[in-house]
């Protein structure tokens, strides 16, 4: 799909968060055999957790009946779905050389310099005008301004903090006053006049992610493309799935009430319980992200949603 994206004249972008570097070389690589254009590589930049057995103890307990219903039980003990992005990831993409790097959740220590002097382009969310400054004395190029519309995780430095919830065009028209980057809009943008809409405001660019997931080249799951396009539920804010706020599609898992641990470490839980109810033919835990923007959902080809957006 990031191919398609990029070869109709877009964007495309892939995320390597998630993945061990063997994993991320080779999702690149093939991205590369599929286009000549650029691409994007996100990267989430979270802090390693701090251990809270108590706190996983007790999510654990309240996940029990939940597992139990499909003839398992929880994960005696937790560990961070992912690891933190170190030194070896920022070498890995200072060999592959991406035409673009976004980060998100934060701007790790020592990675925007010598990835722009390596001559690839750093982008970096931002939810708040503190955090865009934050960004701008970094050294990065463009700013996505994430509004609260957005679908998947919220890019708040410190999850932590006070959310102050802005939506995408207050935020990009507040950071347009003060921030001398590009800004790449993002949240609740479907269609080709939401683009409009933002770039009016002072967006240079838009990122769109809900638009795509029901496009063919999706890899998302057809349960989440399914709910997507067929009479979608609401859309929440959540922390119970991953430890972090985000937005998806509300579910079985989303009015699971409790103090989940720290991201990534809320995560294997998460994982661990929408495979054992997947694997009874339920789909209702899965992490179904969705943005506001859901109930306007197509499917359509990438390339055609690209192209048609543009005109």
């Amino acid at each position: 799909m990031a191919a398609a994206v990029s070869q109709a004249g877009g964007l495309g972008g892939i995320a390597i968060g998630h993945l061990d570097l063997v994993q991320a070389r080779a999702v690149i690589e093939t991205v590369r055999k599929l286009t000549d254009r650029p691409f994007n590589v996100n990267l989430f930049c979270h802090q390693t957790p701090s251990p809270q057995p108590a706190v996983e103890a007790a999510w654990l307990e309240s996940l029990r009946p939940h597992f139990v219903r499909y003839a398992t039980f929880p994960p005696k003990f937790l560990e961070p779905a992912y690891p933190t992005p170190g030194q070896e990831v920022l070498q890995l993409l200072l060999e592959m050389k991406p035409a673009v790097v976004s980060l998100h959740f934060g701007l790790p220590e020592g990675f925007v310099a010598p990835l722009r002097a390596a001559g690839i382009y750093v982008v970096a969310s931002a939810t708040n005008l503190h955090e865009a400054l934050l960004c701008q004395q970094a050294g990065v190029e463009a700013i996505v301004a994430q509004g609260m519309e957005a679908g998947g995780h919220r890019g708040c430095f410190d999850p932590a903090a006070e959310d102050e919830q802005l939506s995408t065009l207050v935020l990009v028209q507040l950071l347009k006053n003060r921030i001398d980057l590009p800004l790449i809009a993002a949240g609740g943008i479907m269609h080709a006049a939401g683009v409009r809409a933002a770039l009016q405001a002072g967006a240079s660019a838009c990122q769109l992610g809900t638009a795509y997931i029901a496009c063919p080249e999706s890899s998302a799951e057809p349960a989440h493309i399914q709910s997507l396009l067929q009479h979608p539920p609401p859309t929440v804010m959540t922390r119970a799935i991953s430890g972090r706020p985000a937005r998806c599609l509300a579910n079985l898992f989303t009015a699971i009430e409790g103090q989940p641990p720290d991201y990534p470490i809320a995560y294997s839980a998460g994982k661990a319980l929408h495979a054992a109810a997947r694997a009874a033919g339920e789909f209702g835990y899965g992490a179904h992200w969705a943005g506001q923007g859901a109930p306007l959902a197509r499917s359509l080809p990438a390339a055609e949603l690209t192209q048609e957006l543009c005109r």
